[in-house]
């Protein structure tokens, strides 16, 4: 993986912290060029001075264009990392409800319409989609979280089954809880259901690596979440059971 990567263009979006901290420095350990993206040029800066890296702040649904020129004009690897924990019923805002979809799956789908061009030209590149175990299962207490993140998974599988055979790679990568920001601002719908497992922003790159190496397109950071998985596909009217018990003990203990 590391002579794949060398003098390789990647960039890493929302990595000023957590999860894309973490992989924008494991990108730039193996040798890759990075473009650190964030919405905090500070923490852009930050992050992308630890190992000579290129800030770019800003929206992650467009920066495609600046990244690549300035990367000398190819990306060859993206991470659509950027995400929002957005909590709530179907009573949520419409305005919280638009910019979940916006910024879970539409940054996704903006950043492939513009790097696909050129990776079907010649023949390669690698979408990187950090998912969330969400987009396989679901989340107490978060429906907008829950069902934008269904969206990214859902695109993440298209963009693979479609130009697989063309050079394309994509990974989604789908984490349950992880010892971020966004963990701790998902008060206590969180602490219950992801803190006791919560794993270190490292091990999710750790696992990226290892499926990368592999060739594999869903990244469990937590392996567990294959059992569940397959359990909702299975015995899915158990499944809902089981996650409605975890819905009564959120609402017992006052949310």
């Amino acid at each position: 993986m590391v002579d794949t990567l060398q003098g390789s263009g990647v960039v890493v979006t929302g990595a000023g912290g957590g999860i894309g901290a973490a992989l924008a420095r494991r990108f730039a350990a193996s040798g890759a060029r990075v473009v650190v993206n964030d919405l905090d040029p500070v923490k852009a800066k930050a992050v992308a001075e630890e190992f000579g890296g290129i800030a770019l702040p800003g929206d992650a649904s467009a920066i495609v264009a600046d990244a690549r020129d300035a990367l000398g004009g190819t990306v060859d690897v993206y991470c659509a990392n950027a995400g929002l924990a957005s909590g709530g019923t179907e009573g949520a805002d419409e305005e919280v409800w638009a910019t979940a979809w916006d910024v879970n799956v539409m940054a996704h789908v903006r950043a492939a319409r513009e790097l696909l061009p050129g990776w079907l030209e010649r023949g390669d590149g690698r979408f990187v989609s950090t998912v969330s175990a969400a987009g396989l299962l679901t989340m107490v207490g978060a429906a907008p979280y829950s069902v934008t993140k269904h969206g990214a998974y859902a695109f993440a599988e298209w963009l693979s089954l479609t130009y697989r055979h063309r050079g394309i790679k994509v990974h989604a990568i789908c984490p349950q809880g992880v010892r971020t920001d966004m963990l701790t601002a998902s008060g206590s719908a969180g602490e219950l259901v992801l803190a006791p497992t919560a794993i270190e922003p490292d091990d999710v790159a750790d696992a990226l690596f290892a499926g990368m190496a592999e060739d594999r397109f869903l990244i469990l950071p937590h392996r567990e979440v294959a059992e569940y998985y397959r359990l909702r596909a299975a015995e899915p009217d158990r499944w809902l059971t089981s996650m409605n018990h975890i819905q009564q003990k959120w609402e017992a203990a006052g949310q």
